[in-house]
């Protein structure tokens, strides 16, 4: 299979929208029940008020990450300039989380605390890469 210059930015554009329907997926568990993606990233204490109330606006901010970035990625290819900006800011929100996780770190689960770095990280690196492939794709037409 050989590879073409619009194979790589359409796979960083379906990547984007992998990494905001998962966005999606957390938002709405966290609303629904806050201590099952709360509990890798901060142990027993997912089951606390505070970090349950905590995680619930966490969910939220994801959950209209996500959909924002899903409703973008879908339009026009005119479309390139929000995308990017909902993709950027998950993005953005993601790397935040890893200085997060990384600022707390020896307070965290031991094990858990890596799996929230990668997959925050992950996520992170996706976005940005998404965002960047809008940015191209919009110099290219523009």
């Amino acid at each position: 299979m050989t590879s073409t210059s619009t194979d790589f930015p359409s796979l960083l554009r379906r990547g984007a929208t992998a990494v905001a329907a998962g966005r999606v997926a957390i938002g709405v568990t966290a609303l629904a029940w806050p201590a099952v993606p709360a509990r890798p990233w901060v142990g027993a204490a997912a089951d606390n008020v505070a970090a349950r109330v905590f995680g619930r606006a966490l969910g939220a901010r994801d959950l209209a990450l996500g959909l924002g970035a899903l409703a973008a990625l879908q339009g026009p290819a005119a479309a390139a300039g929000p995308a990017r900006a909902w993709v950027g800011a998950g993005a953005l929100s993601d790397a935040l989380d890893v200085a997060a996780t990384l600022a707390s770190w020896r307070e965290l689960p031991r094990f858990t605390r890596w799996l929230v770095v990668a997959s925050a990280g992950g996520a992170a690196l996706a976005g940005a890469a998404g965002a960047l492939a809008a940015t191209a794709s919009q110099a290219e037409r523009g």
